[in-house]
């Protein structure tokens, strides 16, 4: 398989063990305070990363399309946490979980529409029978 593939499952991993640890961490306190706390803990962590690493690169080399992708990209990353953390606090990690993975339905709608990619039958078979196991396990009984 490609490599691509295990760092994919890897992610998929840490994002639903973020699910239930951030469930337990948020008990008892401001699920917006608790997204600024992650975050800090993430910018710390991946700042050492980077530099130890080797992969620190000079922040004015990047292009004006960079950074406003970036930009975009770390906009559309905070309002996803908040939002997450909110639905969290809400609800059942069970059942906010599946929902906030219907994500992985929009990206294929929206390469499709804004980055020319196409998906096979096969693959959007696969992406709607992802679409019905979200709604299945959103609303379960």
């Amino acid at each position: 398989m490609a490599a691509w593939f295990y760092w994919a499952l890897l992610s998929a991993v840490f994002a639903a063990l973020t699910a239930i640890f951030a469930k337990v961490g948020i008990r008892g306190i401001d699920s917006d305070f608790a997204t600024l706390a992650r975050t800090a803990i993430i910018i710390v962590v991946l700042s050492g990363f980077v530099w130890f690493a080797g992969k620190w690169q000079d922040p004015f080399s990047l292009s004006r399309k960079n950074w406003l992708f970036l930009c975009l990209s770390g906009l559309a990353t905070g309002a996803s946490w908040v939002c997450y953390f909110r639905a969290l606090q809400a609800g059942e990690a069970s059942k906010v979980a599946p929902v906030d993975k219907l994500s992985l339905v929009l990206v294929a709608v929206f390469a499709f529409a804004f980055l020319g990619e196409r998906p096979t039958f096969r693959e959007w078979t696969g992406i709607a029978m992802v679409a019905g196991g979200v709604l299945v396990l959103a609303f379960k009984r």
